[in-house]
Parts: structure tokens; C-alpha cells; sequence
């Protein structure tokens, strides 16, 4: 139905509206118990062995939704009625920002990707605190947090941690992204001396807690090998919990469009199908030259079955799909689930 008649009418119109649209229609149809029963009953597949124990956490299956799509944390009991096993909210900052100018979202639908500069734009950490407290779900539910655009790179630390503070007690894992190419001079934050200090410092909150909650660092496709293997280094040295690859990427190459038209989108992070294949290369080389030391979540281009079970077999724990979700629609996360049983 989905790509049939919904996705037709959707991509007549702005991207961005679309999101909001689609979000609003979610809400309409599966914001009560009986939609959601019906969901489930249409979208959900579960099954006992695609339950997955991975960072002292029990997901329902293996497929989850990326970052980026729920930024707010509106429509995360909808999102988890469609079957997904886990949902990472965010990115959220400590103070609301509406983000880069628009438009800012586009789409490239010969390619089936997507070219964004959103900026984080976001209500602020604490509306979506409140919003997580009204849960009902029991979905495993992931905080991505960030920095506001205004905070200098030198008082970064402070932002996630107003962020990781604020969250700790109503979602079930962190992710530390840095790796966004929206917010200027954020990805600076990936080279290993402040990145070791920023997560060693979430380290010691986490730590200090009763029960500390898994804390994972979101990564870009761009890193070369030799910053992969700081990756490495870091994951060591601080004793995170895992990784998730990839982000999106600057990169331009395997787009079938003409240069021009792309040059006159200008700049933002490309996902979908062109990160396929860059995606699941570094989650190989994380599993390989680490020996499989930590886990890794694996996000980027995820289009079809086959599309996950290659991540899977490249040595991803879990995934995510973002932009396969929206050119494929909701059914895509059952037949992944179907795949991975069958293989």
C-alpha cells in the first residue's frame, strides 16, 4: 500500500513536509490502542529467535530506526507499533534550535537517497524528556545526543552532558554523535584526543550511576582506515560500549545525477543506496582489526533483505534504516526479519 499510493502523493511534495505529513498521519492511525493493535497485527513480526541480548538489553528483533527520523521523540510508540525492535531518538541539545535554513532536505530518487542539512534541529532535550516519560512502548528506546551550533567545540563536554543527564532515566542506551556533517566544526570532535576526553567524561558520570546505561559513538563513513583504527584506540581506552556505522556522508561519488544539479543542492549528508556498500565496509573493518572486541550497530543504506543480512554477515550486531524506510516503507522491516530467520 505504502508504495503504491502513499509514497506517490508523499514525494509530490517537499521533503520536509512529507516527514511532518507522514508523522501527523502516524499519529492519527496508531497514536491510540486500537491502531496500534492493528499495526502490529500488519507490520509486526516476531519470533523468538530474533530476540537479541546485546548490552545488557533484550531487543524484540534486530531492526531498528536511525536517529534523525523521530528528532523529538513525538511519534516513537507509533514508530515501535510498525515492529521495530528499537528506536534512537534524537539528536537532541541541550537548548531548542531551529536549524539550517531551509529547504535542507532533498531527495534523489534515481539514486533512492537522500541529501540533508538539517542542522539538529530539535525542541530542546527537556520537551523530549517529558514526552519519553509519557511512554508506551517497551521497545528498547536509544538517546542520540549532541551540541547546540552556538557552543564552541572547547565547551562541547558540557552539552552532552546536560544531554546525558537530562535522558538517563528514560531511554535505555546513549549514542554520542559527533559525526554529523551539519553543524560546523562538529566533526572536529572526532579526532582522538577530544573525542577520548568527551566520552571518558560521560564514562565517569555513567559510572558513577547505580546502574550505568550503555554509551555508544556514532561514526562517520569518511574516517580513512588509520582514524578507524583511532576509532579502535578510543573504544578501548574508554570503555564504551559499542559503535554505530555510519553516519551520513560528504562524499558525492555513485550519484547518477548530473554534477550541476548536485552542486546546486549544495552542501549536507548524503544516505541511502550510494552508502551501501561504504557502510558495511567499515563495520567489516571495525569487527576484523578490532577481533570483534566491541559490538557494532549497522546503519547506512539499507534498502532490501539482502541489503541487511550483508551488514549482518560483515559483522553488524543490530541495524537501522532511515532512508530505506522512506523510499520502502514499513513492510521492508518485516521481510528483513523474515530474511534473517530464513538464513
Amino acid at each position: 500500500m505504502y508504495k503504491l499510493f502513499l509514497k506517490p502523493l508523499l514525494f509530490r511534495l517537499n521533503p520536509e513536509k512529507a516527514h511532518y505529513l507522514t508523522f501527523d498521519f502516524l499519529k492519527f492511525f496508531v497514536g491510540n490502542a486500537f491502531g496500534r493493535f492493528v499495526a502490529k497485527l500488519v507490520f509486526s513480526y516476531k519470533h523468538p529467535q530474533l530476540k537479541k541480548q546485546l548490552f545488557g538489553l533484550t531487543f524484540e528483533n534486530p531492526v531498528g530506526i536511525a536517529a534523525g527520523l523521530d528528532k523529538d521523540a513525538t511519534t516513537f510508540n507509533e514508530l515501535a507499533a510498525l515492529g521495530f525492535g528499537f528506536i534512537e531518538i534524537g539528536t537532541l541539545t541541550p537548548k531548542p534550535q531551529i536549524g539550517n535554513d531551509k529547504p535542507r532536505l532533498f531527495r534523489l530518487p534515481k539514486d533512492e537517497a537522500l541529501i540533508n542539512r538539517m542542522g539538529f534541529n530539535n525542541q530542546g532535550v527537556d520537551a523530549a524528556v517529558a514526552r519519553l516519560k509519557n511512554r508506551k512502548t517497551n521497545a528498547i528506546i536509544g538517546g542520540n545526543i549532541g551540541k547546540n551550533k552556538l557552543t564552541p567545540n572547547e565547551d562541547a563536554i558540557s552539552d552532552y552532558e546536560y544531554c546525558f543527564l537530562a535522558l538517563f532515566d528514560v531511554v535505555d542506551y546513549f549514542v554520542v554523535n559527533v559525526s554529523s556533517p551539519n553543524t560546523p566544526n562538529l566533526r572536529a570532535l572526532q579526532d582522538k584526543e577530544p573525542l577520548t576526553a568527551l566520552l571518558n567524561h560521560l564514562q565517569r558520570i555513567n559510572n558513577a550511576k547505580p546502574k550505568r546505561k550503555p554509551l555508544l559513538l556514532k561514526i562517520a563513513p569518511d574516517l580513512t582506515n588509520s582514524q578507524l583504527d583511532d576509532i579502535i584506540d578510543i573504544v578501548k581506552l574508554t570503555n564504551i560500549d559499542g559503535i554505530i556505522a555510519t553516519n551520513t556522508t560528504i562524499s558525492r561519488e555513485l550519484l547518477t545525477y548530473p554534477k550541476s544539479e548536485i552542486d546546486a543542492i549544495g552542501m549536507g549528508g548524503l544516505s541511502g543506496k550510494p552508502l551501501t556498500k561504504r557502510s558495511t565496509e567499515v563495520i567489516a573493518y571495525l569487527k576484523t582489526h578490532s577481533n570483534n572486541a566491541f559490538p557494532v550497530i549497522g546503519v547506512g543504506g539499507i534498502h532490501s533483505p539482502q541489503d541487511a543480512l550483508d551488514k549482518l554477515k560483515a559483522g553488524a550486531d543490530l541495524i537501522q534504516l532511515y532512508t530505506g524506510f522512506v523510499y520502502e516503507g514499513p513492510s521492508l522491516i518485516k521481510k528483513i526479519n523474515k530474511a534473517i530467520l530464513k538464513k
